[in-house]
């Protein structure tokens, strides 16, 4: 959405039963002995040997049935297809875990609550600057940790989160700089999520206009003040830290260049062209689209994806092919904040690469931003069939716009991330498995495997009670 503690890997998660409201943040730094026993049982069990039997999975080479999946040290060691059942069955389809390619965690607490008086742009804006003043390291961990058990519960294995809350509200750093990005690295973990930290370059209000009060907490103050504290990230195992550009209008067109050459080797994102006004006022101020400009700057390439690219003019499409750089739709925000209807089609024909995410949550649902993807472009194109589901399934299977270039793939060597679907719910019954994308919801989604590790069984998250922490969260952040 262009609007603008202590580390654990995410295997040291119990999946031993589902917590109760009781017990929520219990696993943080400082819990007690009973859950410290637990996450080592299960950091233990992360390198056992285990095969999970898919009635149905979907394979590069296609959809095969009695798919057992042989998983080690949480990755594939081997498939083999029309075997009897055995192991851990997933009945239904078993996909590959999905990619959350762009995510604002904390936008998620404004889910129906902009849309009074019928809601505008301008009503969602106002109501996400009142709600970033609000959140600080400890809420923002509660909240995005409930985030990212519902993403789980979607069947996310990674996210990419675009973060740019870095300070207090009043724009000071916090005594840890980064607190409120560990935060969101922990909820990941607690979660069972991958997470890709895309910490963002944030130092403008608009072309030449400084931060407004509410803007504080985004800024750095300078790109070597960004850089100096982006250094001090730490990592773990289920995190990679990346880099972002919030757009065009927030980072003036010298430090873009400068950032392009500090970035390289690591996941970059930018929003660009959510919006027309946006291209209008690079052009008065620069003389060239967006794109255009990250083309000047040498930001374009294969480690950048481009999140929205809804308003681009042929040769802005051009420049992203020849660049190698992926284009990120979020369907589902981008019609809830009326932005338009991107060229999905035509860059794809172009041979842009397509991601999806879930942008401001307004949704969690990678099978709803999928099936926008074509059901938007059937509006715009009348006519029917304008992506395959093999495509539509890399999109919302591109692990590598994060850094996880070995995910997304059912196959021996790739991370053992697998999502069963159920194909006897109300939605689903009756269906062909291979029209899983046209029929289900996140409700139809059974079991999470990510990493080789159980997130969710039986459509319950292991560890969080999502919905009872979504609303605890939620709600402190609203009285």
């Amino acid at each position: 959405m262009n609007e603008g503690g202590e580390h654990r890997d995410a295997a040291d998660q119990s999946a031993s039963g589902r917590r109760g409201p009781d017990q929520r943040g219990s696993d943080r730094p400082g819990s007690d002995d009973s859950a410290a026993q637990r996450r080592s049982e299960q950091r233990r069990s992360n390198h056992e040997a285990s095969t999970y039997w898919a009635e149905h999975a979907w394979l590069p080479s296609g959809i095969a049935s009695g798919v057992a999946i042989d998983v080690a040290g949480g990755r594939i060691t081997a498939i083999r297809p029309s075997t009897r059942p055995q192991g851990e069955v997933l009945g239904g389809i078993t996909l590959p875990g999905f990619a959350n390619a762009h995510s604002h965690a904390f936008h998620r607490a404004l889910r129906g609550r902009t849309h009074a008086g019928k809601g505008t742009f301008w009503t969602w804006r106002q109501g996400m600057y009142r709600l970033a003043g609000r959140l600080e390291p400890d809420s923002y961990h509660r909240l995005a940790r409930a985030v990212y058990a519902e993403m789980a519960l979607a069947g996310i294995t990674s996210v990419g989160e675009f973060h740019y809350l870095h300070h207090a509200p009043d724009g000071r750093p916090y005594a840890d700089p980064n607190a409120m990005g560990e935060a969101l690295i922990q909820a990941a973990a607690d979660a069972g999520l991958r997470i890709t930290l895309l910490d963002t370059l944030y130092l403008a209000g608009g072309f030449d206009r400084p931060l407004e009060d509410a803007q504080r907490r985004f800024g750095d103050g300078g790109l070597e003040s960004w850089l100096d504290r982006v250094d001090r990230l730490h990592a773990p195992p289920h995190a990679i830290i990346g880099g972002a550009v919030h757009s065009v209008r927030a980072v003036p067109e010298e430090a873009i260049a400068a950032f392009a050459c500090s970035t390289e080797g690591r996941p970059v994102h930018v929003h660009l062209s959510e919006q027309r006004a946006e291209n209008e006022a690079c052009r008065a101020a620069h003389g060239c689209s967006p794109t255009e400009l990250l083309e000047r700057c040498g930001l374009l390439g294969p480690d950048l994806t481009a999140v929205h690219a809804t308003h681009l003019t042929g040769r802005d499409i051009e420049l992203l092919h020849r660049s190698g750089t992926t284009a990120c739709f979020c369907p589902t925000t981008e019609r809830d904040l009326a932005d338009g209807i991107g060229p999905a089609r035509a860059l794809a024909d172009a041979g842009v690469r397509l991601a999806l995410g879930t942008d401001s949550n307004a949704i969690v649902d990678m099978f709803e931003e999928a099936r926008a993807l074509e059901m938007h472009e059937r509006l715009v194109s009348e006519e029917r069939g304008r992506f395959t589901a093999e495509e539509l399934l890399a999109a919302k299977t591109r692990h590598d716009s994060l850094g996880w270039a070995d995910a997304g793939r059912i196959e021996v060597g790739a991370r053992a991330d697998l999502v069963a679907a159920a194909l006897d719910t109300p939605r689903t019954a009756g269906i062909d498995p291979s029209g899983i994308g046209y029929a289900a919801t996140a409700a139809d989604i059974t079991d999470v495997i990510a990493d080789g590790r159980r997130i969710v069984h039986r459509g319950r998250h292991a560890t969080i009670d999502a919905g009872a922490e979504l609303a605890a969260a939620i709600e402190e952040l609203w009285v």
